[in-house]
């Protein structure tokens, strides 16, 4: 099967299906006998067709009466082929459009011919589309592939020239990261094994312990993975679990830790000692945490499932470090998993507010006087960020933030309350952390 026809067959799946991208072309790119090569060209249609949906639509959407009565699946071959001829170079346009034309003749002549009507009049239009916005907003959105109402939101959260720099960093390709495991192996010895092993690497932008890789295979059957001496973390999880100032033989609560990045990460920074609680609600999920602590030779960390937002009375006054990486909107990772663009809706944010505040007031009363909670989320909108720690500080008198400081950079943003949040680059997703300590 060609890369077209996979990459199509994998659009089906999250556009019309729900799945998620990463898990679905993970699992399918695993299940076919494609090249590296073929499955790197997949990897990018997919992932740039699903950054790209909003402007790829609009465009054939300017060249068809009305576009919600298309045929599904001929709207995706249209959506790749506009992918491959308006963003990828390496792609001729005639290559693209004669497949997209092979490909709609499976369904029927009628619509091989309209396939090849819309494709013939996107190339004679070279780049000049007749497209009337209403508004700048609209223009943006269109320009950067981004719904109206986030673009909006971006603008009045954070004003404009900050928010189409958060924009545009949500459209970068991320290069993956890894963790090198203290308990498994030296940072050196890592480096040069993963560059012995063919990697095109390079050391983390800000962390450590990070390395990323560039260019070569996949990871997972790489001896050093295999091994436990690394794991895939992106560098702004990563910064998470070091704030929690950890010492060996302390308790630590993690409320809500699949997949289990920054709970192997504190299980590993206590080096084996004291104990890491590790709850999710999801019980299937705890799976894969075990899978990871297990890998990574780490044997301080007990799972169980919970519920973060009903108050379990074993737990008050237990720990030394609670660590809250919340439920959250996950707009900071839309480069990871761009389908949040479209899934999201500016309701689902509101609704989630409740949940976390929920949290936070249980994770409160499972800390220890003197103890420090660390309060996480992988999105960018400030009402599950800031304005949860404004509204937490004002019904605790004995919390006090901690400043939060890793070191200087241009995506991390220092708030006067003592926050971090940390917008997205090429290296890095968008993150945001509170330190908050019981006096």
């Amino acid at each position: 099967m060609n890369c077209r026809k996979v990459a199509i067959n994998i659009l089906e799946r999250i556009i019309n299906e729900g799945a998620y991208s990463n898990i679905i072309l993970s699992n399918e790119l695993n299940n076919s006998d494609l090249s590296d090569k073929d499955k790197a060209l997949v990897t990018e249609i997919v992932y740039g067709t699903l950054r790209r949906l909003k402007t790829i639509d609009t465009i054939i959407a300017s060249f068809v009466k009305d576009i919600s009565i298309m045929d599904k699946k001929i709207l995706n071959i249209l959506r790749v082929a506009v992918y491959q001829m308006n963003y990828l170079d390496k792609v001729p346009s005639y290559a693209a459009c004669n497949e997209a034309v092979e490909e709609a003749k499976e369904i029927s002549d009628k619509d091989s011919k309209l396939v090849n009507g819309i494709l013939r009049n996107f190339v004679k239009k070279e780049g000049k589309f007749d497209i009337v916005f209403r508004n700048k907003i609209d223009e943006i959105a269109f320009d950067l592939s981004f719904e109206p109402w986030m673009v909006r939101m971006f603008i009045k959260q954070y004003g404009e020239h900050e928010a189409l720099e958060i924009l545009e960093g949500l459209n970068n390709t991320p290069k993956m990261t890894v963790r090198v495991n203290s308990i498994k192996g030296d940072y050196e010895d890592v480096y040069e094994e993963l560059e012995e092993a063919g990697y095109n690497i390079e050391e983390g932008c800000i962390c450590p312990e990070a390395i990323s890789i560039k260019g070569g295979k996949g990871i997972e059957n790489n001896q050093a993975f295999v091994d436990g001496k690394i794991t895939v973390q992106d560098e702004s999880a990563m910064l998470i679990s070091p704030l929690l100032d950890l010492e060996e033989g302390m308790k630590v609560l993690d409320l809500c830790c699949a997949p289990g990045g920054k709970t192997t990460h504190i299980g590993e920074l206590l080096n084996n000692t004291g104990e890491v609680l590790g709850f999710d609600l999801h019980e299937n999920k705890l799976e894969l945490v075990k899978e990871n602590y297990e890998r990574l030779g780490i044997t301080n960390i007990k799972l169980a499932q919970m519920d973060a937002t009903k108050l379990d009375a074993k737990l008050v006054s237990y720990a030394d470090r609670v660590l809250l990486d919340v439920p959250c909107s996950g707009i900071g990772i839309i480069r990871k998993k761009p389908e949040i663009k479209w899934t999201k809706k500016r309701k689902d944010l509101k609704e989630i507010v409740e949940v976390q505040r929920e949290i936070l007031e249980n994770a409160w009363e499972y800390l220890k006087t003197g103890g420090v909670m660390v309060y996480s989320t992988c999105t960018l909108n400030k009402e599950e960020n800031e304005e949860n720690i404004k509204w937490f500080l004002s019904k605790h008198k004995y919390a006090t933030i901690e400043k939060v400081f890793i070191g200087k950079g241009a995506n991390l943003c220092y708030n006067q309350m003592g926050t971090l949040t940390i917008l997205p680059n090429e290296y890095m997703d968008g993150f945001f952390v509170a330190k908050i300590k019981k006096n």
